[in-house]
């Protein structure tokens, strides 16, 4: 087994792509890159490089051979596409009004996420956030910007209070350009990410929720909210609810391609199936649980949280409730009332128990548990 290895990077100096070679202190690799096309040091990357094309790699895998490993994690690209992913729709980005002079997306960059399969909404965010940084750099060749020109951006979005969340999703935006569609993987591997924030979900509790579930307008509204807590759902499960997919039999729902791209069950409450029976009497959907009456598409998203917040509001909850904090309730409510956690994994979809984890720092089952130490 080898115990010498050279790891490959992506780098651009000059306005040139190259490679980088990445190993540790050793006279005979240092002789054979001495051997290379006009090897060059680089202080900005701390290693040695050449230009890279590909005669100049297919020389590096012959020099080495026998003698060293070559690491290629970094430099090759194969990461799987989305098999499951349904189709990519990106009729919106080319019906969208476009403001004078605004750098639009590039062509290849839609065409790389619609060949990956990337799900709609990763393209939007993609495509929404890559635009930002463009216009940022608006008289640049986007093939000339560097690593320090995208720490100014980020300093920009951080000076801006910009979430954590936003700023790593410009940096996977601005990374799938030069990484994916420009075929230079890890070309930036040396952006710092912010840490990753450790929030805890905000729960209600089941009084609000059966108010909140008792101020709304109608009982399309009413299920709607009752859904989305008793069962565990998220908005766009929810919208994307068939009216086959309410099993009244088995007392499930049958959650398709989910997040992740994954099939799964959760319950079906019966006071909830009641008011489902009384509103399909009503509003009678032909495909979609939940339909605009006008146009007969599966309901928007906007008009779910709508509801949420003025059904909120109308029973004097001074919070702003979001259709999420409804999912996190149930699965905090579930762990309280002693509910195995590999279940509520299984209800919400989540790939390990180590994400629904999380509630057990918000349910307070246990606390009633610790002795007063005022009594």
């Amino acid at each position: 087994m080898l115990n010498k290895h050279v790891t490959l990077k992506h780098l651009f100096i000059k306005e040139q792509q190259c490679i980088g070679l990445q190993f540790n202190a050793d006279k005979v690799i240092q002789a054979l890159i001495k051997e290379l096309p006009s090897p060059k040091w680089s202080k900005e990357f701390n290693m040695v490089y050449i230009i890279n094309n590909k005669s100049n790699i297919n020389l590096i895998f012959e020099k080495f051979e026998g003698v060293a490993w070559i690491n290629c994690n970094y430099f090759f690209n194969d990461r799987k596409l989305n098999s499951d992913n349904k189709t990519t729709d990106i009729s919106w980005f080319r019906n969208r009004p476009v403001k004078k002079n605004f750098r639009t997306c590039p062509d290849e960059f839609l065409q790389k996420l619609e060949l990956k399969k990337y799900s709609n909404s990763t393209v939007k965010n993609y495509v929404h956030s890559f635009e930002k940084f463009i216009n940022y750099y608006k008289e640049r060749e986007l093939f000339s910007i560097n690593e320090n020109d995208i720490r100014i951006y980020l300093k920009k979005l951080v000076n801006e209070d910009k979430s954590n969340s936003y700023i790593n999703m410009a940096i996977n935006a601005i990374k799938f350009y030069y990484e994916m569609v420009l075929g230079m993987p890890n070309r930036f591997y040396s952006i710092e990410r912010p840490r990753k924030e450790s929030k805890l979900p905000k729960v209600l509790s089941k009084e609000e929720i059966i108010t909140i579930i008792n101020s709304t307008n109608n009982i399309k509204h009413k299920c709607i909210i009752s859904l989305l807590y008793s069962s565990g759902l998220r908005r766009n499960e929810l919208l994307q609810l068939k009216i086959e997919d309410i099993d009244s039999k088995r007392m499930v729902i049958r959650v398709e391609q989910a997040k992740g791209n994954k099939d799964r069950y959760t319950v079906l409450n019966k006071s909830v199936l009641e008011d489902m029976r009384k509103y399909f009497k009503i509003y009678r959907p032909k495909t979609y649980l939940f339909e605009n009456p006008i146009s007969g598409n599966k309901y928007s998203s906007s008009s779910v949280l709508q509801i949420v917040v003025k059904s909120a509001k109308n029973a004097g909850i001074k919070q702003r409730v979001t259709p999420h904090m409804l999912r996190h309730s149930f699965a905090t409510h579930l762990l309280e009332s002693g509910t195995d956690i590999r279940y509520i994994q299984l209800l919400l979809g989540h790939n390990s128990t180590k994400t629904t984890e999380i509630y057990t720092h918000v349910a307070t089952s246990s606390f009633t548990e610790i002795k007063d130490l005022l009594s």
